[in-house]
């Protein structure tokens, strides 16, 4: 199986991995991938229809712009940077919550007695 980069080989790596989104940025990401569970580049048209329909906190292209995303071709190779980090930081974070073992069980033996 062929696996493709989410980068074009023209974009040096340096630059579009250096950076990291804000937050609210993340939190957009985090959204419309918990929508769908798609990856790139299906993600990008989750994200490009989440910001025409303003299902994220009502913000549409232009306050999403004004956070520093935009749907440009010239930024789609920061935008997929951001995507690959925001989804493994969720990756990462459900290991760490898997290794914490669950707490359940006992949520619901307390709420037994």
């Amino acid at each position: 199986m062929t696996s493709r980069s989410l980068v074009s080989d023209t974009v040096p790596r340096h630059e579009t991995s250096a950076e990291q989104p804000s937050p609210d940025v993340a939190a957009f990401i985090r959204y419309c991938h918990d929508r769908r569970g798609a990856t790139w580049p299906e993600l990008y048209d989750e994200m490009w229809g989440v910001a025409a329909r303003r299902e994220f906190n009502g913000w549409d292209h232009a306050a999403l712009e004004v956070r520093g995303l935009t749907f440009s071709l010239l930024e789609m190779p920061r935008l997929a940077s951001w995507a690959r980090a925001v989804l493994a930081g969720m990756a990462e974070e459900r290991q760490q919550n898997d290794h914490r073992g669950a707490t359940t069980p006992r949520l619901e033996a307390q709420a037994i007695a």
